[in-house]
């Protein structure tokens, strides 16, 4: 064990008490705003962010698919409102019937088109210099490299290479051959890093036609009883959801009538009741005063007019009744809408009656296409087709609450001025209801009046769409699959070719063994390095030396590069 000399027992003692009370150490010193705002942008522009900001607005997008959305079906929202009464004020404030119009969804979508201008702009330079830059010279061990041959080759050495630069470039290899130099450089697949960058361009592609389309474009909803007609105007619309540049002048003056439609169903199996197929045959125009023109309508099969898209897609009933007032006048004759609520098309339905004498009448209740009823149940729909159309109603009388100047749905019935008819049946309640079959007239209680089912009509949901920029969006998705493309399949690759040297007459013979004759032979090193994980170097490798064996200096059609 050694001991510590008269110097170092002085240091010692100097700092013992130091040690016994370490000065603690300095706070590294705060960042000031610039380097703070590097430091953020670094971190924002980085590949791990865009990742995760592009997994996010995956992530963010499915309460829209998940959650009714009001620009595209008002109905199925105030459904859900009124069967979740509790989480509708948390979904409201949380933007999730209006996903892609909220601002933490904005925040993602900006933050990610920011990111990916910040990958993609110092790329662009990389790859410029990159371009631009000669492919390196030969290593000095060639033989080290993953991939590497040692031969010999009839002829002197400058031929030779000239040789091999030749078949480097038949093989599509940019080349280089210093002056004064025995070797010649080859590099190829430059353009995987272009279909990289091509990909991240291709997606700020899609973002920005995307964005565009809903900024610029509108989207609406309407219900169209069959025989009906809709034209292209804002009065006309059930549900609307115009962009923030949206202008009313910006509607295309189409118009169009639903002629006739047609749905079947399956019949038997486990699908039973299923929709198989549904079409409407429509006639449109593009302007005032055109002749109409016909087009059958289908799922996926959309109309386009001047921009505009007109997508089929739903369908229910919409029966047609007939009321009468006390006084027996005539106080309503027409199809009534009636949304449907389960698989089987049992269909709720308002019916209001204002013009009704001496008091205003209303009706709420189910259509059922193809009737059933058990005491357990009820009433209920045993199959999708209207089979056995019955409409079961709950009558009312009293106002309407039409004449207030509050805004109603046509699908709801206010009922705080109504009051029931009394029932007969003390075993189905104490309010009145009453069943109609096909071509049933029933007279209401205390001669209010009378209901006639007539006949069942059909109605059509369509949506239509204006979206400016889906042309764009969908030009940077096939760009985005070309860009991947190349990525994925082109291998950037280098190759070098050096000559070290000659044997002539009476030298010892290739590696083959072959005695080397009266012909003078060149010694050729060749490698190569595959600079992407999965490639089949050595074949390359072999082609590269079959061809400089035998000078062949042009590419067969089934070879490629």
């Amino acid at each position: 064990m050694s001991t510590p000399t008269d110097t170092e027992a002085g240091d010692l003692a100097g700092a013992g008490g130091a040690a016994r009370n370490p000065t603690p150490p300095a706070a590294p010193p705060a960042l000031r705003p610039v380097e703070l705002a590097r430091w953020a942008w670094r971190q924002l522009t980085s590949m791990r962010t865009a990742l995760v900001l592009l997994f996010l607005l995956a992530l963010a997008a499915v309460p829209g698919s998940v959650v009714p959305q009001a620009d595209i079906d008002a109905i199925a929202v105030g459904d859900w409102k009124r069967a979740h009464p509790s989480l509708t004020p948390v979904y409201e404030v949380l933007g999730l019937f209006s996903v892609y119009d909220s601002v933490w969804f904005s925040a993602i979508y900006i933050l990610l088109m920011v990111s990916l201008v910040g990958c993609i702009v110092p790329r662009l330079r990389i790859y410029w210099r990159g371009m631009r830059a000669r492919p390196p010279r030969a290593p000095r061990h060639l033989t080290r490299l993953p991939a590497s041959r040692r031969f010999e080759v009839d002829g002197d050495p400058s031929e030779v290479l000239a040789r091999a630069e030749s078949v480097l470039r038949a093989r599509r290899y940019r080349v280089d051959r210093g002056e004064g130099d025995a070797s010649v450089a080859g590099e190829r697949g430059y353009l995987r890093e272009a279909g990289n960058l091509l990909f991240h361009v291709s997606v700020l592609v899609v973002l920005v036609g995307f964005a565009w389309g809903q900024v610029a474009g509108y989207k609406g909803g309407v219900i169209t009883v069959v025989g009906q007609g809709f034209s292209n105007s804002l009065s006309q619309y059930d549900d609307f959801a115009p962009g923030s540049m949206f202008s009313p002048d910006d509607l295309s003056p189409m118009s169009l009538t639903v002629d006739d439609f047609s749905v079947s169903f399956l019949t038997s199996g486990p699908q039973m009741g299923q929709p198989e197929d549904f079409s409407a045959k429509v006639s449109y125009t593009e302007q005032p005063g055109d002749e109409p023109q016909p087009y059958d309508l289908k799922v996926n099969h959309p109309l386009s007019l001047d921009g505009v898209s007109v997508f089929l897609v739903g369908h229910g009933y919409a029966p047609v009744v007939t009321v009468r007032d006390g006084n027996g006048d005539l106080a309503y004759k027409g199809p009534v809408v009636f949304l449907p609520q389960d698989a089987s098309f049992a269909s709720f339905g308002v019916i209001k009656v204002p013009d009704a004498a001496p008091e205003q009448l209303g009706f709420e209740g189910l259509f059922l296409p193809t009737y059933g009823f058990t005491m357990q149940r009820g009433p209920f729909s045993q199959f999708p087709d209207a089979l056995d159309p019955v409409l079961s109603l709950v009558p009312y009388k009293g106002d309407l609450g039409l004449d207030t100047g509050a805004p109603q749905s046509v699908y709801q019935l206010d009922k705080d001025r109504l009051d029931t008819f009394a029932s007969t049946d003390e075993s189905l309640g104490s309010a009145a209801r009453i069943k109609l079959s096909l071509g049933d007239t029933v007279q209401l209680p205390d001669g209010a009046g009378s209901i006639r089912f007539d006949r069942v009509d059909r109605w059509v949901k369509l949506q239509v769409s204006d979206t400016p920029a889906k042309g764009v969006a969908l030009g940077g998705v096939l760009v985005g699959i070309l860009g991947r493309m190349g990525s994925l399949f082109i291998r950037p690759r280098r190759a070098w070719v050096r000559v070290t040297g000659a044997t002539g007459p009476g030298d010892e013979g290739d590696e083959g063994g072959e005695p080397a004759g009266g012909t003078r032979r060149t010694v050729v090193e060749l490698a190569g390095l595959d600079r992407s994980s999965g490639g089949d170097l050595d074949t390359e490798i072999d082609e590269l030396e079959r061809r400089i064996r035998a000078g062949s200096t042009t590419t067969t059609p089934e070879e490629k590069p």
